[in-house]
């Protein structure tokens, strides 16, 4: 477990001018802090109450001002089960999301629960004790933030890894946060609520906020820049291509992983496949005769 006593270093790092990122061993999580002269805005809260407060702890240890604002990339739990956390620690503040993420993290929660109490994840307890903070700030394709002598915005870009991911641009920094939308530490998942077929034009949006000098905090893994970007959403952009071709081409759904030719391993594609069959349109599969 990180060190988090006074005596430690700060783990956020300043990627650009008033732009932290602290990245954390459990499921690589980034946390984002954007200063501007109205304090802090910090961007998703980690996966639980204890984590959160470890977070808040490392906040503190920055010293760069006071907190005022939260965003949720999406609505899965290790984005935003820090939310009532950071309330608590720094007071009432907007917690800013897209309308789809707000009206479906209380799902997304439970489904999360559900799957936590069922096992014996070391880190079960913890899950299940976190209170949920729903987001209150809501839009559906872009707003503006103002942090005083600085803007930031929070645009929908289109569905990809859910329906309701954002994306953080802050202009003057050149800096652009992907959420899940990017993932450096593993291939992007795609879930059970993915869009794969979707997900590559959304990164074509998400690339064209971007210039060869940008600095892209992923949701989980390393800062990465505008080509590591690019070859994901081509790795995506292949992953529907194939699903297209196979589909046109009749081969079954039960049969699409062992025949496609695929960037990742097929283990991970197994929603891509059944969600990708599912969201073409019938004119583009050629249906078995019956």
């Amino acid at each position: 477990m990180a060190d988090s006593s006074p005596d430690s270093p700060p783990r956020f790092t300043e990627v650009a001018p008033r732009v932290w990122v602290a990245h954390y061993e459990w499921m690589h999580v980034n946390i984002t802090l954007i200063g501007g002269s109205d304090g802090l805005l910090m961007v998703d809260t980690h996966g639980s109450a204890a984590e959160a407060r470890r977070v808040a702890d490392d906040v503190r240890r920055l010293g760069a001002g006071p907190l005022t604002g939260l965003v949720n990339t999406h609505e899965h739990w290790d984005h935003h089960f820090g939310n009532a956390t950071m309330v608590e620690q720094f007071g009432e503040m907007p917690i800013h999301a897209t309308d789809w993420a707000r009206d479906h993290i209380e799902e997304s929660a439970a489904r999360t629960h559900e799957l936590y109490r069922a096992g014996d994840h070391p880190r079960r307890e913890e899950i299940l004790e976190t209170t949920l903070r729903l987001p209150d700030r809501t839009f559906s394709s872009a707003v503006q933030i103002d942090l005083g002598d600085r803007a930031v915005e929070l645009i929908h870009p289109g569905r990809g890894h859910t329906a309701g991911d954002l994306v953080v641009r802050v202009p003057d920094a050149d800096v652009l946060l992907g959420g899940d939308l990017v993932e450096e530490s593993d291939p992007p998942f795609i879930g059970d609520d993915s869009w794969p077929m979707e997900w590559p034009m959304t990164l074509d949006l998400v690339l064209g906020l971007m210039t060869d000098r940008t600095v892209v905090v992923p949701g989980h893994g390393q800062v990465v820049d505008q080509d590591f970007v690019q070859d994901q959403r081509t790795e995506l952009g292949t992953i529907a291509e194939t699903i297209r071709d196979l589909a046109g081409r009749g081969v079954p759904e039960s049969e699409a992983l062992e025949q496609g030719e695929w960037p990742w391993d097929p283990a991970l594609l197994t929603s891509a496949v059944r969600l990708g069959y599912a969201h073409l349109p019938r004119s583009q599969k050629r249906l078995p005769l019956v």
